[in-house]
């Protein structure tokens, strides 16, 4: 039996293989609510800048203790539940979360709000590593298909989270965040229930010890770091691109075509609803023609369109932002699968390295991106990002994966 083949008990006592799409489904939705939490905080810096009289530096300084506690935390989460694995760890994630919007919703001085911050942060980390396990373990070997469901859920809730937002907190004030407490309690509801499922699978797994051998790549320990070092490169890639748009897509359309703020809201969850489905697609994608031809093709794929989206008129840019979105948001899942595939039994540690260098770079990128749109145009901004995907080709470096058992 694969180490990542998710089991189960049947009446005869004998294990059986199989996706266990109730977790898969559960964790997805888990992702949502963690995610939606998360949102919060960048949601509502009109509204704390307002409040609080802060400078662009001081929420430039929000900012960058929300994702170091989001992003360098995770690698050493992961590691360290590699090791020793925590179960009921995703219930103290939502905890973590719970105590940050509390204290976001009383803060009264600047400094109350990057202790709040870094509250949500600490959970965000405590919960990717460990929820990505748990696509994982659930997958019955479709890895690229749980990632995709799992990621999915990160998706709407990062979609879902500014617009209720704006009905629940914009009109009524800061205080109002503390409604999305109710969420945390949701998802320790339900992460207990998906924790007991994980608790269960290790015991059954030590049980079990040889039917769950490792399965290891034949690769030596150099070809190993070039390749990670490759997909983090493609993740600088794909996340540096992506935040010229979750970030500036609205400015672009503004500028250029003299849009509508609502308009460019449209325009702007057309493009959202294609990462969506981006993201569904490109884990089974991965698992039926290889993760190497899915990466290719979601990096280096996106380069023409993205080339084309400067010099394209209203209409086709929103027909070239769809297609961007669709084809580039499929690359996450292989990326994240190929790895854990190339450092089998550091699923923990994998997850939270990627996951926190997607955060990072997010956070990054949308500074440097916010910096140079200050000094040239928005308009140069997209002219410069558009040879990001360029970057794909770096892909060609990757192996191809054969397995041996120990």
């Amino acid at each position: 039996m694969n180490s990542s083949t998710a089991t189960v008990k049947i009446d005869n006592g004998t294990l059986a293989q199989k996706t266990v799409y109730s977790v898969l489904f559960s964790i997805a939705f888990a992702h949502l609510l963690n995610d939606l939490m998360q949102s919060v905080v960048p949601s509502i810096y009109p509204i704390l800048k307002e409040s609080f009289s802060l400078s662009f530096t001081q929420i430039g300084l929000i900012t960058f203790v929300f994702q170091l506690t989001a992003s360098l935390l995770q690698p050493f989460v992961g590691l360290y539940t590699d090791k020793k694995p925590l179960p009921y760890s995703l219930v103290y994630a939502m905890v973590f979360t719970i105590v940050g919007l509390s204290l976001l919703s009383i803060a009264t001085s600047f400094y109350m709000l990057l202790a709040s911050v870094a509250f949500i942060g600490i959970g965000s980390s405590i919960f990717h590593p460990e929820a990505s396990r748990v696509a994982f373990l659930g997958s019955g070997g479709k890895r690229g298909l749980a990632q995709s469901i799992f990621q999915l859920g990160g998706n709407a809730g990062s979609a879902i989270g500014p617009l209720l937002v704006a009905l629940v907190v914009a009109p009524y004030g800061k205080s109002y965040v503390i409604w999305f407490v109710i969420t945390g309690f949701i998802g320790i509801a339900l992460l207990s229930r998906v924790a007991l499922w994980y608790q269960n699978h290790l015991s059954l797994r030590a049980a079990n010890k040889s039917s769950f051998e490792e399965d290891k790549v034949e690769l030596s320990n150099k070809q190993i770091t070039i390749a990670i070092i490759v997909l983090l490169t493609l993740i600088f890639s794909k996340f540096f691109y992506m935040t010229s748009m979750t970030s500036y897509f609205t400015f672009y359309l503004i500028s250029k075509f003299g849009v509508s703020i609502q308009d460019s809201q449209f325009y702007l969850f057309l493009f959202l609803a294609s990462v969506a489905a981006g993201t569904l697609i490109g884990g089974p994608l991965g698992d039926h023609f290889g993760r190497k031809y899915i990466i290719w093709f979601s990096i280096l794929g996106a380069a023409p369109f993205t080339l084309l989206l400067p010099h394209a008129n209203l209409f086709w840019t929103a027909v070239l932002a769809v297609v961007i979105g669709v084809i580039i948001a499929s690359a996450f899942s292989a990326i994240l699968v190929f790895a854990q595939e190339l450092k089998p039994g550091k699923v923990g540690m994998i997850s939270g390295l990627f996951f926190g260098f997607a955060f990072g770079m997010a956070g990054l990128g949308s500074a440097i991106l916010g910096y140079v749109a200050d000094q040239t145009s928005i308009e140069y901004v997209y002219q410069l990002s558009a040879y990001l995907p360029l970057i794909g080709v770096l892909a060609y470096f990757l192996p191809n994966l054969r397995k041996k058992k120990n």
